[in-house]
């Protein structure tokens, strides 16, 4: 069942629905919304169980498209593209699978239509450890999510998730913070997030795939995967970037989603 996503609108002009990777929010593709307002009605989206976007018990690829397309229907689109990155790439995949009918076209941020051995069970095994009975400042949280996480810029995205909890709904156990995500879904769902979308395909649309160059989550092998799926994808790679391109390099990003989507 499909929930009703939190979402932000700015600018003008043909619809372009965001979508934000695991772990992330609608505030993670900013950058790119603020490049591309100027032409384009950015639509971003949290995710469910992402965000201020409602909790469901659960998550796979099918339901979350359901999401997307349930969220064109309330807002009156008939056909949009989708841009995702990572997690959000497979969503977007997984719509033009599905509901090849409501999509113009899609950008794919560095991920492949493929299932990957996990990759964050550092992280889940981090933030779920993360006693939040004690914590009482981000600092606090940072500290002790470093025994996990050793990448300082990757705990900052992490400590996104944390927001203190209203005076009004602290109870006495003296828990100041609270994750905003779901956690505990996530954490169940975490090998459905790692599939490959479902469906047979394929999708005839225009597709992008960007790629950062530093990063391994497309790789050489999976192109006949691709092209079996996305028959008239195009494939373009941003050099001295890793899994965080948009936010690595945007201008270069932004520039690649506006020459493919007024071809």
């Amino acid at each position: 069942m499909s929930v009703e996503l939190n979402h932000r609108i700015s600018g003008q002009g043909e619809p372009l629905i965001l979508l934000h990777g695991l772990f992330g929010s609608l505030e993670n593709l900013g950058g790119v919304a603020r490049r591309l307002e100027d032409t384009w009605q950015i639509h971003a989206l949290d995710q469910r169980n992402h965000g201020s976007s409602p909790h469901t018990d659960d998550m796979d690829y099918p339901a979350m498209a359901a999401d997307v397309v349930a969220y064109l229907d309330t807002q009156g689109i008939d056909k949009a593209v989708v841009l995702g990155h990572s997690m959000g790439g497979k969503v977007a995949m997984q719509v033009a699978l599905s509901y090849p009918q409501r999509v113009k076209a899609i950008i794919v941020a560095d991920i492949a239509p493929v299932t990957y051995e996990p990759r964050h069970d550092a992280v889940l095994e981090g933030m779920k450890s993360l006693d939040l009975r004690g914590v009482k400042s981000r600092s606090d949280a940072d500290a002790r999510l470093a025994e996990y996480v050793e990448i300082a810029g990757v705990r900052q995205f992490l400590l996104k998730n944390l927001e203190r909890i209203p005076a009004d709904e602290q109870t006495q156990d003296d828990t100041v913070y609270r994750w905003r995500l779901n956690l505990p879904v996530i954490d169940a769902s975490y090998r459905s997030l790692a599939a490959a979308p479902q469906g047979d395909g394929p999708y005839e649309g225009p597709v992008l795939f960007i790629k950062g160059a530093d990063s391994a989550y497309i790789q050489e092998k999976h192109q006949g995967t691709i092209r079996g799926l996305f028959p008239n994808a195009e494939l373009n790679i941003i050099e001295g970037t890793g899994h965080w391109l948009h936010a690595e390099k945007a201008e270069t990003f932004a520039s690649l989603c506006r020459r493919f989507l007024q071809q």
